[in-house]
């Protein structure tokens, strides 16, 4: 595990990971947008590999990741973003949300390497089921990378006890069945779920899916230790697109931004 995992791990206080997708609108202004983010109170961030054929992403992230692949964004690509985030001055783990057919087209030994060389700190493969990982989670032991883990309320008691002993970084816990995209209201059995997953793990449990707002955020509080909020961000970022590829107004652009995230933070 890399100091700043380690460091995100032993924070008192609810964390915020928020997502964006690498090269959306733009490369250069995807690493402005990390380092706000960061300004804005993020204790990590989850960058998304845009991919071609996604199982868990909804329609606002499947539009982003159109926008990045036309850009030519590639798994490798995207590493090296994050070397350039580190350059100018980001501290916060970051995490490569990626789907495994990338990971595979570039090499598990590659991927190693670069993430340690462009300061990454974890990876969480959304397709690649628990029991299929453990080369993987090796692999990344080995290079002190956090394997993230996935559960939901559908998961067994007996999986959820397994891979909470296991989980490494943070327990990602999705609030909701079906894709990513923002939801107005969740399941009642959310909150014991929640509770079965604190009792199954000693890392952070987080919770993502649907989170868009800080109400949202407040109803869970004494249930997780953190928030993952994706597609309302991605969201905010298409509707700044133009303006964010745009030079000349990119800072006005950054600025509107760095207020919808200050107001989005519990």
């Amino acid at each position: 595990m890399t100091e700043r995992m380690n460091h995100f791990q032993q924070k008192e206080k609810h964390v915020f990971v928020p997502f964006i997708t690498a090269g959306d609108p733009s490369p250069d202004s995807t690493v402005e947008l990390a380092l706000t983010l960061e300004a804005n109170g993020a204790s990590a961030l989850e960058l998304g590999i845009p991919y071609s054929d996604p199982l868990a992403d909804g329609p606002v992230i499947q539009r982003a990741s159109l926008r990045a692949l036309q850009q030519g964004m590639t798994l490798e690509k995207a590493m090296t973003l994050v070397g350039t985030m580190r350059e100018k001055g980001l501290t916060i783990p970051v995490i490569i949300f990626t789907y495994y057919n990338l990971l595979l087209q570039l090499g598990e030994q590659t991927f190693y390497e670069q993430a340690l060389r462009n300061g990454i700190d974890g990876l969480l493969v959304p397709d690649l089921p628990f029991e299929e990982s453990e080369s993987l989670r090796k692999g990344c032991e080995e290079h002190d990378l956090s394997l993230i883990s996935l559960v939901a309320p559908t998961t067994s008691p007996e999986r959820l006890a397994h891979i909470g002993a296991q989980a490494h970084g943070f327990l990602y816990c999705i609030s909701s069945l079906g894709v990513t995209g923002t939801r107005s209201s969740f399941s009642t059995d959310v909150m014991s779920f929640l509770e079965k997953a604190k009792a199954a793990t000693s890392i952070p449990v987080l919770i993502g899916f649907g989170l868009s707002h800080k109400t949202q955020m407040q109803a869970f509080e004494s249930q997780c230790d953190g928030f993952i909020v994706g597609s309302a961000i991605v969201k905010k970022i298409e509707e700044l697109g133009p303006d964010l590829v745009n030079e000349e107004t990119r800072d006005t652009a950054l600025g509107a931004f760095s207020t919808y995230i200050a107001q989005l933070v519990p």
